[in-house]
């Protein structure tokens, strides 16, 4: 059976920050933080060794894979910043076109340093994420 191995743990989430090498990533985090905990109003939490996530909720397929997850979340990568949005939904696909330099993967969105996107769009795509994520598995947050 599958095990999930990205959970929710209770390392320190600025202690985390702090171990970002580049000076300037390590700043961009800090605001990430900071514009996280404002736009969702809930607590950052480390969820594996390297992902900081708000909220949570249990998930549960048609295949009978089940878990939890973060509402939303970010990651400090070496290279980029990882940012961890609900993409598959159409709001969502039509306000990132207004973010600025991205890329996208699967289930999240790849970021080199804050001056390269909109905040305020970031805030909506936070906010649109916790909200779909709410609306799809609304017994589970």
């Amino acid at each position: 059976m599958y095990k999930l191995k990205t959970k929710e743990n209770d390392n320190n989430v600025k202690e985390f920050i702090e171990k970002v090498e580049n000076a300037k990533k390590r700043e961009d985090a800090y605001r990430l933080l900071e514009i996280f905990t404002e736009t969702t109003g809930l607590e950052a939490k480390m969820w594996g060794d390297s992902m900081i996530g708000f909220g949570s909720y249990h998930y549960k397929y048609a295949s009978g894979h089940e878990g939890d997850a973060m509402l939303v979340g970010f990651s400090p990568r070496k290279a980029k910043f990882s940012l961890y949005l609900a993409l598959e939904d159409e709001e969502i696909e039509e306000q990132i076109k207004d973010l600025g330099k991205f890329t996208a993967g699967k289930a999240c969105v790849y970021v080199n340093k804050l001056l390269d996107i909109n905040i305020e769009v970031l805030r909506k795509l936070i906010k649109r994420t916790v909200y779909v994520t709410k609306e799809r598995y609304p017994e589970n947050i």
